[in-house]
């Protein structure tokens, strides 16, 4: 074994984590997900399903990454960021397994407690502020802000 696990987290069976990863405390990463080389999972994480990982993403503490999300490289998830990936869910109907696609691009960065709301894409590297929600697509290099988020901004790289 060629990466880390702490003796708290639950890895299912079929997953894939790759060399140099770590996995801190009291994570669950399910079935079918794929992690990739030199990411670092904080505490109380959860990857569900089939989701996919880049390399070198880092994702700080109490993130729960959803089925139907997909992250590039080098993404940085800030602590207690949210994603769904359902658009109108209600408890007594159920989804059947479908769930909006949402994809974060190389490099982006979401800030601590934002939400992001499914069906969209964060584009290259993204900035998204604290406590923003992110109810459309963001375009590459921009810097987002808000409830709802709005762009502010761009970054050079």
């Amino acid at each position: 074994m060629d990466y880390f696990v702490h003796e708290s987290s639950y890895v299912d069976d079929d997953v894939v984590i790759g060399e140099g990863t770590k996995v801190w405390h009291f994570c669950h990463i399910q079935k079918g997900a794929r992690i990739g080389k030199n990411c670092s999972l904080g505490q109380n994480v959860n990857v569900g399903p089939n989701v996919r990982i880049g390399d070198g993403v880092r994702i700080q503490n109490n993130v729960s990454v959803y089925e139907g999300v997909e992250i590039e490289d080098n993404v940085f998830l800030g602590p207690s960021c949210v994603f769904t990936n359902v658009l109108f869910p209600r408890a007594d109907k159920s989804v059947n397994g479908v769930y909006e696609r949402t994809l974060v691009r190389e490099g982006a960065s979401l800030g601590a407690n934002s939400t992001i709301v499914c069906g969209h894409t964060i584009g290259k590297r993204a900035m998204i502020g604290a406590g923003a929600v992110v109810t459309k697509d963001v375009p590459d290099y921009a810097i987002m802000a808000g409830v709802p988020a709005r762009m502010i901004g761009s970054v050079d790289s």
